[in-house]
């Protein structure tokens, strides 16, 4: 066996080691943790160190699949340093167990680190480096063997099985026996990835637990979608976006299980008396069903995480109301099941705008990936301050007291939607043919509703568009306008003016700290 071969047979046996202590963890995770895990810990304390810059790059380049992308990337990383402590355990006995122990301290910092940590999550980081290290052992023991009994450079063997027939020289035994135990090794790692995917049980029930739930009839239903409201031109996005294509951003790297029977929600704080809700309570009050557009604070120029639903819930002011703010508090500070927290200012809960706890989305309970059981739904504020999923307390309290989890990262406090709109058809860089071509979108300004839509083409004069009515000032509105081209290239670009008259800034701006601004811009060719 040359050196070169005994390495990669190494980083082999440390692949096969780490991978199934990950595994293993994982899977103890999911019997006994479900809503916390080693690999999850660890990705959400990565979600919360990086500077909001790489945040914003990472959604810009991956979108809402920025969660996906961050787990592909930590699992190359550990599979080469998995490979590295094998390759060291065989030079220098131990200096690769020594990487897998810090592989436990990591993980076991990281679950100590999250605040949906129960005493059961504890063990399981240690539990995954433990087999690891002991697997690790094993296998370059077995590897060690191997090479001792394949002996020096002109005995060695051809990598391959030998040829058949009387006479050919037998295979080393521990050969053999290092090839099971890789494999058994291998084996066990996917056995245990697929029994925790299996196994992530809590998941499931609870997914089983929504699809029988049945939502009550809304004391106040969702007024009805005017005549016209929608453009009726293809490729125009929906009035009311499906929920499988409602956009997701947020912190947690696995979908927070909340079990309705076991939710409560409590308000805290600055109130005259403190208050808790759970879910059977919710159900019976005075609901309501309103549309409402969100909108992420990420959201680029012409971006697409943004998204119009029909939401089921109870005004959140009538919950406050039980519990009596204090003078002096301006803000509310809601925080998640998995410990992610927003502050909303009070009066935008307590005025006569639709801030719901929602319990449902387009006509069935909420999806578990955008707040199962109870979310927030605030018209006019962007997510980041506003809309928080999985809520399980609101405390009233003030600005100058508390802080959400963006704004000390460098976005701005308070978080206004601000004025866009967007060109859904033609897209960017799309021929089209010359003659009558129609362009369309949607605009928005969450609450105080949209005015007039314009397009300029290759700089010249605004022109106005045929803006459809909207459900209403909470709801984007969609637009569109036929154009007469002929044969060349055009930039067009697009503004909304809302219902005070105010116009949509046309000064470009990234989306940190308080929103992007600009006006959007498609290039279209015109062919003949």
């Amino acid at each position: 066996m040359t050196d070169r071969q005994a390495t990669s047979w190494a980083a082999a046996a440390g692949i096969a080691a780490v991978g199934t202590g990950v595994a293993l963890g994982e899977l103890a995770a999911g019997l006994v943790s479900p809503s916390l895990s080693p690999v999850t810990a660890v990705g959400g304390a990565v979600i919360d160190a990086v500077p909001p810059g790489v945040k914003e790059w990472a959604i810009a380049l991956f979108g809402t699949a920025d969660k996906v992308a961050l787990l592909g990337g930590m699992g190359l990383l550990i599979a080469a340093l998995a490979a590295l402590s094998g390759i060291v355990e065989l030079r220098r006995g131990f200096a690769g167990v020594a990487i897998i122990a810090v592989f436990g301290v990591v993980g076991l910092a990281a679950v100590l680190g999250r605040t949906e940590l129960t005493a059961n999550a504890v063990p399981v980081p240690l539990l995954a480096a433990a087999v690891g290290m002991v697997l690790l052992r094993w296998l370059v023991r077995r590897l060690r063997e191997w090479r001792t009994e394949a002996g020096p450079p002109a005995a060695r063997l051809p990598a391959g099985p030998p040829p058949a027939g009387p006479g050919t020289a037998a295979q080393p035994p521990s050969r053999r026996r290092f090839f099971h135990a890789l494999g058994g090794t291998a084996a066990v790692a996917v056995v245990a990835g697929l029994l925790a995917t299996t196994f992530r049980g809590a998941a499931a029930a609870v997914s089983e637990l929504r699809s029988k739930l049945v939502l009550p009839a809304p004391e106040s239903p969702a007024p009805p979608v005017p005549a016209g409201a929608e453009v009726r031109l293809d490729g125009v996005g929906p009035l009311v976006t499906p929920n499988k294509d409602f956009y997701r951003i947020d912190t947690a790297l696995r979908v927070p299980v909340v079990d309705p029977a076991q939710w409560t929600l409590k308000v805290t704080g600055l109130v005259e008396k403190e208050v808790s809700l759970d879910f059977a309570a919710l159900l019976a009050k005075p609901l309501v069903e309103r549309h409402a557009t969100i909108a992420c604070v990420s959201n680029e120029v012409g971006g697409d995480l943004i998204g119009n639903a029909r939401w089921l819930g109870w005004p959140v002011r009538e919950l406050l109301a039980l519990a009596g703010p204090k003078d002096g508090a301006d803000m509310v500070l809601s925080r998640s099941a998995d410990g992610w927290t927003a502050g909303t200012p009070l009066e935008v809960l307590t005025d006569n705008r639709d801030a719901l706890l929602a319990i449902g989305m387009n006509g069935e309970p909420l999806p578990l990936e955008h707040g199962f059981p109870v979310r927030l739904i605030v018209p006019g504020l962007y997510g980041y301050v506003s809309a928080t999923k999985w809520v399980t307390e609101l405390k009233v309290t003030r600005f100058a007291d508390d802080v959400g989890y963006w704004t000390p990262r460098g976005w701005s406090e308070r978080g206004p939607v601000k004025t866009s709109s967007r060109i859904d058809v033609p897209r960017d860089g799309r021929s089209v043919s010359a003659g009558t071509v129609a362009f369309g979108g949607v605009a928005w300004a969450q609450h105080t509703g949209i005015g007039r839509v314009e397009l300029r083409i290759n700089g010249g004069a605004w022109q106005p568009a045929e803006l459809a009515p909207g459900i209403s000032k909470d709801t984007w509105y969609q637009w569109k306008l036929a154009v007469p081209l002929t044969p060349g290239q055009y930039e067009v670009q697009v503004r909304a003016t809302d219902l005070n008259g105010v116009a949509q800034v046309e000064d470009r701006a990234p989306v940190a700290p308080s929103g992007a601004t600009g006006f959007h811009t498609v290039r279209v060719d015109v062919k003949s």
